[in-house]
């Protein structure tokens, strides 16, 4: 990748040539369709770096997306250019030098102060945001980076196909690096041949498509072609959806559990599968969503809390319910999500909703609860209390 930035919204923008992946799926777009004025000034062939800026104290570049290309610097707000850019680097970024390779933001307390790190070759540049000082560091253990973000409060250098997490105030790298970026940042349905599968779907920091538990405490955690199995030990297994579950090949919109049987969803049909070794296919499915649930797909996330008989639906930012050992169903009781513009996915247990969003999850005791919230509780890892993955 040339470069990587995040979004107002959290999305990761992976930037490669003149392309541009939004997120961790679907297909590449030339830059130029979200970033128009970088083809107005410069051919684009490519950027040399980008960041998204959080620097409240300086209201004309708070949240601003900020390219680099050659010796200049695009200051992008809501993907229209700022008035006055292009300009110089060093007009913007005093001591920084021209032709990048990469650049991080990286906020107190991650650093001493608030502050964006600059990469050239294996020269390293913090500059404060205040004080506009540049400060030249020497990152021993870090590979020469060609581009870096900060996701989830960790920092990421990438080199080729490679990736290893550093700290950001010492380029100190630790645990197993570097790690395939194939593996952990990007949706590919064929992985490299020495990959950890479990190790990777424990720790991707991809989202889930979806989740749920069964009626013995088994969850099921779908992503992209592969899914991860935690059993009531807390032993974990991975493979790929079609292997087990071959009339879906892959993807999965959401999932629930009722009475012992998977309820899995993808565009606008239902598949539903008979808890055991091997999942067993009922015959008749897949059936459309609206016939079985009475409810238009696509549908981002649904869950059945224990011993009860309804579904809850969630589709953008409202949540309906669907009585099921009612015939026709039908989805009634449309309220919304609680905080929420959006979830990736939700699961109930025994302790209540744990509701999804990239790599966190928020606990919620009820339904109740998650529909009347007006602010967001405490935040929790999915990769490490879910999963048990501490890097």
């Amino acid at each position: 990748m040339d470069a990587v930035a995040v979004n107002e919204e959290g999305i990761p923008y992976f930037f490669k040539g003149d392309h541009l992946y939004k997120g961790f799926h679907g297909l590449a777009e030339l830059s130029n369709e979200s970033f128009a004025e970088l083809d107005d000034h410069h051919h684009l062939g490519h950027v040399d770096a980008a960041f998204h800026m959080h620097f409240e104290d300086n209201p004309d570049d708070h949240d601003r997306m900020f390219f680099f290309l050659d010796n200049k610097v695009f200051s992008f707000y809501k993907h229209k250019l700022e008035a006055g850019y292009p300009k110089d680097i060093s007009e913007v970024f005093p001591g920084i030098p021209n032709d990048l390779d990469a650049a991080v933001e990286c906020p107190h307390p991650e650093c001493a102060n608030d502050s964006v790190i600059f990469f050239k070759g294996d020269e390293i540049y913090h500059y404060d945001l205040k004080s506009k000082a540049v400060e030249e560091k020497e990152f021993k253990s870090m590979p020469n980076c060609t581009s870096a973000f900060r996701f989830m409060e960790h920092y990421y250098c990438f080199h080729g196909h490679m990736f290893s997490k550093f700290d950001p105030k010492t380029g100190e790298v630790h645990g197993k690096y570097p790690k395939e970026a194939r593996d952990y940042f990007m949706r590919c349905s064929k992985f490299s041949p020495d990959s950890d599968h479990v190790e990777r779907e424990r720790c991707s920091r991809v989202h889930l498509d979806a989740i749920t538990s069964d009626n013995a405490g088994n969850i099921y955690a779908f992503r992209g072609h592969h899914y991860l199995r935690k059993d009531d030990n807390d032993t974990l297994t991975s493979d790929t959806i079609e292997n087990d579950f071959k009339e879906l090949h892959s993807e999965v919109d959401a999932a629930f559990s009722y009475e012992n049987h998977l309820y899995l969803i993808k565009n606008n049909n239902l598949y539903v599968y008979r808890v055991g070794e091997p999942h067993i296919h009922l015959d008749g499915y897949p059936k459309p969503v609206t016939e079985e649930l009475g409810i238009e797909g696509p549908i981002d996330a649904a869950f059945v809390c224990e011993d009860h008989h309804i579904a809850h639906i969630i589709k953008g930012n409202q949540m309906h319910d669907v009585e099921l050992k009612v015939t026709p169903r039908k989805a009634g009781n449309e309220r919304p999500i609680g905080p929420f513009k959006r979830v990736d996915t939700a699961m109930c247990g025994p302790g209540g909703v744990k509701v999804i969003i990239g790599n966190h999850f928020y606990h919620f005791d009820s339904t109740k609860l998650l529909s009347t919230a007006r602010s967001l509780p405490e935040q929790h890892k999915v990769s490490l209390e879910l999963f048990g993955c501490d890097h």
